[in-house]
């Protein structure tokens, strides 16, 4: 293989044409510094050579995995694909993790070498340094006995970088799941299937070299990578890189610098919906389209910032297993309200019953592409489990209707058994958020001695609303089957979020334990139904 044929097999040089031929353009610009950063497509092609250049002259070997710590900014776009282009494979890291999780997965993943911004997380530095790692460098301010990151670079700003083979299936990077139900799974995801599905998106839903996206979500997390750095790299178009997440910041940056794209999970439109009168004074003429995904959006939610935005809005499903295996008709039919679209190309899907047998209506959705992964680090067992004939099964309940349309119900591990009915968390937190006044929801099951499990749940109110307890039960009663009216409504000012911006599952199961320790038990009036 020549080293042309190298560096095409090799997702850290995904950006290479591009930065050819749209040199002097700008390709990111990095609120985290004031005032902002901007780099061009040429710039950024050459810092990833000089980590690549560096890491191969500090001894990293192809396969030597590589922890990668630091808050949204171009250093860590730089560093992750430079990494790749050395054929280390880069260990994302979601820097809100705890202490324990840390070290579990530094533990667990092997890694021989960290890039760090102390700053963004000064646990990671102590952690690193108990676990022994050999190579250290630091964005930022260096501890001492650390490699500063800009040193390191332009000392390897005239080394040559050799591009390795690229084995088929080989890993091009390591994300850790969330661990939402126990400890964080290594997922092992390949150069050809990554590049696969950049080339399938740029080849049916093109980037073009005006296009910009903000990216407001954490760039350790697979959605602000898949729907924002890759495809606009690739297809040279710019990014806007958000230093965290925060609504009023996030719809300045929209109009100011021009975006066209943006995509986030529901709970950042869900706030930014909040700030009203920025809305009002605010513009956002080259905006063509909003993408949510990593968590259900809901029609209610959909309507409501396609309203406020005056643009579409594609609700999105995708998951680091298996890419984003459903997308927007390509005939150019409406996609219905809730959907999450048709099968993408190139991709199978199927419904499954809990015994494997096929479902055409409804099931756990198994998804076959070259995006699903090589397998889980350490837990062959699992691997065997969730990755089935080439399927990973996505432990996602969906159902498909007569046209091919795809929805999502709820996880396997969420349903929850009340009174012999079945019910998903979603199908309340739906019925809430029909109600004018509520402007977020999110339910738990919590135990009963009657019912065996019950709906409870928190509810943020918009800022004019009033809509108290007992009125938000009786729109559930009134829009929906008694069983999956919510027995307990708690009011708070936010929904808790994890890192990635998701719904944490367990701080709010703690804050609804801690509303019920308050409040008192659930009452047999409150378990009927």
């Amino acid at each position: 293989m020549n080293l042309a044929a190298r560096r095409r097999a090799n997702l850290g040089y995904l950006n290479e044409d591009a930065s050819r031929t749209y040199t002097h353009r700008v390709a990111l610009i990095d609120l985290s510094s004031d005032p902002p950063r901007e780099v061009t497509h040429g710039a950024l092609d050459r810092r990833m050579e000089h980590v690549a250049a560096a890491l191969q002259g500090l001894g990293l070997a192809v396969g030597d995995r590589l922890l990668l710590a630091a808050g949204n900014r171009s250093e860590f776009i730089e560093a992750f694909f430079g990494a790749m282009r050395a054929g280390v494979v880069p260990l994302p890291l979601n820097i809100r993790f705890g202490r324990d999780t840390i070290a579990y997965i530094l533990g667990d993943s092997g890694c021989r070498a960290a890039i760090v911004e102390p700053d963004a997380n000064p646990a990671v530095v102590d952690i690193v340094e108990a676990a022994g790692l050999p190579l250290r460098i630091a964005i930022g301010s260096a501890p001492p006995g650390w490699l500063r990151y800009e040193d390191v670079l332009a000392g390897a700003a005239k080394a040559p970088v050799t591009p390795p083979e690229i084995a088929p299936r080989q890993p091009a990077f390591l994300p850790y799941t969330s661990g939402s139900t126990g400890r964080p799974k290594g997922v092992l995801l390949s150069h050809e299937g990554m590049l696969w599905a950049i080339h399938m998106t740029q080849r049916h839903r093109p980037v073009v070299a005006e296009d910009r996206t903000l990216v407001p979500g954490p760039l350790y997390h697979k959605n602000a990578m898949r729907v924002g750095i890759k495809p606009r790299l690739h297809g040279g178009g710019s990014a806007v890189i958000l230093p965290h997440f925060e609504p009023r910041l996030f719809l300045r940056a929209l109009a100011t610098y021009g975006c066209t794209h943006c995509g986030g999970v529901p709970a950042m439109y869900k706030m930014a919906l909040q700030q009203k009168d920025l809305l009002a004074a605010l513009r956002f003429p080259r905006l063509k389209m909003l993408t949510m995904g990593s968590e259900v959006a809901g029609a209610a939610l959909i309507e409501a910032v396609e309203h406020a935005f005056g643009v579409p809005v594609h609700e999105s499903y995708g998951l680091t297993e298996g890419g984003g295996p459903m997308s927007p008709p390509l005939d150019g039919r409406p996609q219905p309200a809730g959907s999450c679209g048709v099968c993408a190309p190139g991709v199978e899907l199927k419904l499954t019953a809990p015994d494997g047998s096929e479902r055409t209506a409804e099931g756990e959705l198994w998804v076959r592409s070259p995006c699903v992964p090589v397998g889980y680090v350490n837990l062959p067992d699992l691997s065997r489990q969730r990755i089935v004939d080439g399927f990973v099964r996505t432990g996602d309940i969906c159902r498909c209707d007569d046209d091919g349309f795809y929805y999502f119900v709820g996880r396997t591990d969420d349903r929850f058994i009340c009174g012999g009915e079945n019910i998903y968390p979603k199908e309340v937190e739906d019925l809430l958020l029909g109600h004018p006044d509520v402007a977020d929801a999110a339910v738990v099951a919590v135990a009963h001695e009657v019912k065996g499990q019950v709906p409870v749940a928190l509810v943020v109110r918009h800022g004019d609303g009033a809509a108290d307890e007992a009125a938000l039960k009786q729109h559930c009663l009134a829009h929906g089957p008694v069983y999956a009216h919510p027995r307990r409504v708690f009011f708070v000012d936010e929904i808790p979020l994890g890192g990635s911006g998701k719904v944490d599952a367990a701080a709010l199961r703690a804050l609804v334990a801690e509303f019920l320790a308050t409040t008192g038990a659930l009452a047999a009036d409150e378990a009927s139904g």
